[in-house]
C-alpha cells in the first residue's frame, strides 16, 4: 500500500470512533469484571492512538502484538464483538477460549496470537518478515512490545536479527514508563541512550494519532521496500491499572493520574475535530452515546455465544499425523547416519523451495559441527543460512517462519544448549496451535545432537534430556538410532504440519551400518522390534540401543530377550511394549537420560497403571538409567554416571529371579 493510498485511509473522525470503541469496550469489561461476569481484564487505555498503524496496515501485513493493543487489532480488523467474546473465553472466539483477554489471534486477518511472556513475540516475527523477503513479498511485520519487555534478552536479539538480515519490520515500543508497579525511566534501554540512530530509532510522543501516522508510514513503507527494520519509540500513558489485579493509587500519586488525563488522546483529537469544525461537541457526545450502546449490544450477545466444551480439552495440541512416506535414500548398502540426514535434506531442498535452513556453523565449508549439512549452503545458498550464537533467535525465528508458511529445519549444535531458547521451545512452539484453536499450526523441525559415551563432551556436549520435551505438550518428540530411522523420521517430521523435537544420538553418528534393501516409511509413534524374544521386554532408543543389542548377545545363553527400540518418545508405542509385555511378563527400560520424572518412568509406570498390562507382569519392572547427575569431563566420571551393558544385564538377571 502506498503512501498516497494509506493517506486516504486516515479518517480522523473513523479513527476517533474506534478509538473510543476500544475504550468503551475497557470499560465495559471493567464493570463486567466488578458484577463477577468474567475472570480478568487487561486494559489498552491510554494506547488507543496507535490504531493509527493499524489504518496503514495491508491484509497481507502481519501484526504480532501485545495485550494493550486493543485499538490496532480493531484498525487491523477485528471487532469489538469479537473481542467481547474472547473476555468471555467463549468456545467461538479467537482461543476457543483458551487464552487470556487481550491475546487476541486472527490467521484471516495475519494476526498472530499473542503470547503472554513479555517480549516473546519479537523473535517470531523476525521469523515471518524473514520468510515475507525470502518470497520477494511486497509486505512487512509490525511486532509490538512494552517498555519494560525492552530488557528481555529476546528484544535484543530480534532487534540485531532484524538489522543483520534487513528484515521488512517495523518494532513498536509502547513506552508508558511502568511495568507493573516498577517505574522504568532508569533502566530503560531508549531512556538510558543505548540504542543508537543508526538502527532507524523513531523517538514520539505518540499521545496524538496523527504524530504515530506520520512517524509510521514512513516506516511501513521503508520496511516494505526493502529499507530494513525501524523501531518506533512511541511515549504514551497507561491510564488504567496494570490488570484487573493491580491498583495504581498503590504506587501513583493522585497528582501523576491526574496529569495523565490531560494527555488523553482520544480527547486530543476530538478537541481537534472541533475546533476545526469536523464535528460538533454535541454531536461527538451523541456518537459516544451510540458507541455505548453498540458496544453494550456486542458484550450482550457476546455473552450468549457457546462456552468451551470440556471434551475439547486435548483438541488442537498436535494436528493429524502426516501419512508418512519411505525416506528418500538408497536401500541395500552401508550408511553412517549424518549422511543420510544429509542426503534427506538435500532431496528436500531440492523437491521444495518451502525448507529453510538455520543454524551455527551450518554453511559450508564446514557444513555443521558434525557435518549434517555439508555441501547444502554451497547448492541452496538462498535457504541454508548460518545464524548468530542465539538459541533463542533459532527457536522464535522456526516459530513464526512455521507460523508464515514455511518448513523450517533449524539445528542446535548441542541439545545441551536448548536452554537459552527453552522460552520460544515451550511458550510458543508447543503452545501457538493449542491456543489459537488450530488457527496457528507450526510445522517447524528442531533437530540436535544428543547425548554422551562420546568421552570429553563434560556437562554441556553430553546431555541425553528427552524428558524436558516429552513434558511439554503440544512437540513430538523423535530419537531415531539407524540411518533408515533417521532418514525415514525425519522425511516424516519434514512433512508434519507441528513441532518435532528430533534429537540424534552422536555415538552413532559415524558408524558404518547396514541399512535393509527394503526401507518402509516410518510414522510417529511407531516403535521397532529389533530382537524377537519370549523371556524379557527391553525398550529403549537412541545410543542405548548398543548397550541392548551387548546384554541379549551376553545373555543369550540365559534368556532370549526382545530388544524394542521406541524412535519416537512422544508419541510413544504403548502397544507395541504391551504386546510384547504380555508374551515375555518381564520388562527392562533402558535410557540415557537422567532417573527423576523420565520417559523411562513413565513407561514403567503406563504399564503397570494399566490393569491389562499389569496382570501380565511376572517380576517388578526395571529401569537402567543414568542417576541424577551431569556428565564430568574426565571419562572416568562419564562412564560412572552413563548405564553400561553390565547394568543392563544385571536388571535382566533381576526379573528372571521370580
Amino acid at each position: 500500500m502506498s503512501s498516497e493510498s494509506a493517506q486516504q485511509t486516515y479518517n480522523k473522525l473513523d479513527l476517533l470512533k474506534l478509538m473510543y470503541t476500544s475504550r468503551e469496550g475497557d470499560r465495559r469489561e471493567g464493570v463486567l469484571l466488578r458484577q463477577s461476569k468474567g475472570w480478568f481484564h487487561v486494559g489498552g487505555m491510554g494506547h488507543e492512538s496507535l490504531a493509527a498503524i493499524g489504518t496503514l496496515m495491508d491484509r497481507d501485513d502481519y501484526l504480532f502484538g501485545y495485550y494493550r493493543d486493543r485499538a490496532i487489532m480493531l484498525a487491523k480488523g477485528l471487532t469489538n464483538q469479537q473481542l467481547a467474546r474472547a473476555y468471555f473465553a467463549k468456545r467461538d472466539s479467537s482461543s476457543g477460549g483458551r487464552q487470556m483477554p487481550g491475546h487476541y489471534s486472527s490467521r484471516e486477518l495475519n494476526i498472530w496470537s499473542v503470547c503472554t511472556p513479555t517480549g516473546g513475540g519479537l523473535l517470531p516475527a523476525c521469523g515471518a518478515a524473514w520468510a515475507m523477503k525470502l518470497e520477494g513479498k511486497q509486505n512487512c511485520v509490525v511486532g509490538s512490545i512494552g517498555d519494560a519487555s525492552c530488557r528481555q534478552g529476546e528484544f535484543y536479539e530480534a532487534v540485531a536479527l532484524a538489522v543483520e538480515r534487513q528484515l521488512p519490520i517495523v518494532f513498536v515500543v509502547e513506552d508508558n514508563r511502568y511495568g507493573i508497579s516498577s517505574l522504568t525511566d532508569h533502566v530503560n534501554p531508549f531512556r538510558m541512550g543505548i540504542f543508537a540512530d543508526e538502527i532507524g530509532t523513531v523517538m514520539l510522543d505518540a499521545r496524538h494519532p496523527d504524530r504515530v501516522f506520520e512517524a509510521a508510514g514512513p516506516a511501513l513503507e521503508k520496511a516494505r521496500a526493502g529499507g530494513g527494520p525501524t523501531i518506533l519509540h512511541c511515549e504514551l500513558d497507561r491510564l488504567c491499572d496494570h490488570t484487573s489485579s493491580d491498583d495504581q493509587r498503590v504506587y501513583r500519586s493522585e497528582e501523576e493520574i491526574a496529569e495523565m488525563f490531560t494527555h488523553d488522546p482520544i480527547d486530543l483529537l476530538a478537541a481537534d475535530l472541533i475546533e476545526a469544525g469536523e464535528i460538533t461537541a454535541d454531536e461527538w457526545e451523541n456518537t459516544k452515546q451510540e458507541i455505548d450502546a453498540q458496544v453494550d449490544r456486542d458484550y450482550l450477545e457476546a455473552q450468549e455465544f457457546e462456552d468451551p466444551r470440556p471434551e475439547e480439552v486435548l483438541d488442537h495440541l498436535l494436528g493429524p499425523p502426516p501419512t508418512p512416506e519411505p525416506p528418500p535414500i538408497e536401500g541395500g548398502r552401508k550408511w553412517r547416519i549424518v549422511d543420510a540426514l544429509n542426503a534427506t535434506f538435500r532431496h528436500g531442498l531440492e523437491t521444495s523451495d518451502r525448507y529453510v535452513f538455520f543454524g551455527q556453523d551450518i554453511e559450508d565449508p564446514k557444513g555443521g559441527v558434525f557435518g549434517l549439512t555439508k555441501g547444502l549452503s554451497a547448492t541452496f545458498p538462498e535457504r541454508v543460512f548460518n545464524s548468530p550464537l542465539a538459541e533463542a533467535t533459532i527457536c522464535g525465528v522456526a516459530v513464526g517462519m512455521a507460523c508464515y508458511g514455511m518448513r523450517p529445519l533449524f539445528e542446535l549444535q548441542f541439545v545441551d544448549f536448548v536452554g537459552a531458547g527453552w522460552n520460544q521451545i515451550s511458550q510458543n512452539l508447543a503452545t501457538v496451535r493449542w491456543r489459537s484453536f488450530d488457527d496457528w499450526p507450526c510445522p517447524a523441525v528442531i533437530y540436535a545432537p544428543y547425548g554422551a559415551y562420546l568421552p570429553g563432551g563434560s556437562l554441556w556436549h553430553s546431555q541425553a534430556n528427552e524428558s524436558l520435551f516429552a513434558h511439554v505438550p503440544g512437540l513430538r518428540v523423535v530419537i531415531p538410532s539407524t540411518p533408515e530411522d533417521c532418514a525415514g523420521l525425519m522425511w516424516t517430521a519434514m512433512h508434519a504440519d507441528d513441532p518435532t523435537i528430533f534429537l540424534i544420538p552422536k555415538h552413532r553418528f559415524r558408524q558404518q551400518l547396514d541399512v535393509p534393501a527394503e526401507l518402509p516409511a516410518v510414522p510417529f509413534g511407531k516403535a521397532a522390534v529389533r530382537r524377537e524374544g519370549n523371556d524379557v521386554t527391553l525398550v529403549t532408543w537412541g545410543n542405548c540401543v548398543e548397550l541392548a543389542y551387548e546384554a541379549a548377545d551376553c545373555l543369550a545363553a540365559e534368556c532370549l530377550i526382545e530388544v524394542i527400540d521406541l524412535r519416537t518418545i512422544v508419541p510413544w508405542d504403548r502397544e507395541t511394549v504391551a504386546a510384547s509385555l504380555a508374551k515375555t511378563g518381564r520388562l527392562v527400560v533402558v535410557q540415557e537420560d537422567a532417573e527423576s520424572c523420565s520417559a523411562g518412568q513413565m513407561i514403567i509406570t503406563e504399564m503397570t497403571g494399566n490393569q491389562e498390562s499389569w496382570e501380565s507382569f511376572l517380576s517388578a519392572p526395571q529401569l537402567v538409567s543414568r542417576a541424577d547427575v551431569h556428565i564430568g569431563f574426565n571419562p572416568i566420571y562419564e562412564y560412572a554416571a552413563l548405564p553400561s551393558t553390565d547394568d543392563v544385564i544385571a536388571a535382566v538377571r533381576r526379573t528372571m529371579e521370580d
